[in-house]
């Protein structure tokens, strides 16, 4: 099958630029972010936390999902918003799969606790570093998923 009519290899790039595009939202986050905002990133932190504990997938990945939606409108990056959009849509499946892989919430509350906090602290480096490390490490269980 060429590369491009592989569905893992299109994933992982669609995942790549996508870590582009998520690292320029977190950084502009945190240049922009209100204490309201920041609360409600708290929250949503202290709401995944407790899905995991539980070990409820389902409101895990609704919480991820407005992570990236808060994270993406603070940033106020529409042409980034619109492309990563785009981007999602055309990778779902992949998703749904990597969310059912065992262990992978553990893996993946750090991370995007660390993406909260660094947005929260107003570090757009610490912001900008912590969600190209989530995407690299989605784009390292898609490796390891088509092997």
């Amino acid at each position: 099958m060429p590369a491009d009519d592989d569905p893992s290899r299109r994933c992982l790039g669609i995942t790549e630029v996508r870590g582009a595009l998520e690292a320029l939202c977190a950084r502009k986050a945190s240049e922009r972010i209100t204490e309201t905002e920041s609360q409600e990133l708290r929250e949503l932190a202290q709401q995944m936390e407790d899905a995991i504990s539980r070990g409820d997938r389902e409101s895990y990945s609704a919480c991820n999902q407005r992570l990236h939606a808060k994270i993406i409108e603070v940033s106020a990056q529409p042409t980034a918003a619109a492309t990563i959009e785009r981007l999602r849509g055309q990778a779902v499946r992949f998703q749904f799969q990597l969310a059912r892989q065992p262990g992978r919430p553990s893996v993946s509350l750090p991370q995007r606790l660390a993406i909260i906090d660094a947005v929260c602290r107003h570090d757009p480096e610490g912001a900008a570093e912590a969600m190209r490390l989530l995407l690299e490490s989605v784009a390292d269980a898609i490796r390891a998923s088509s092997v």
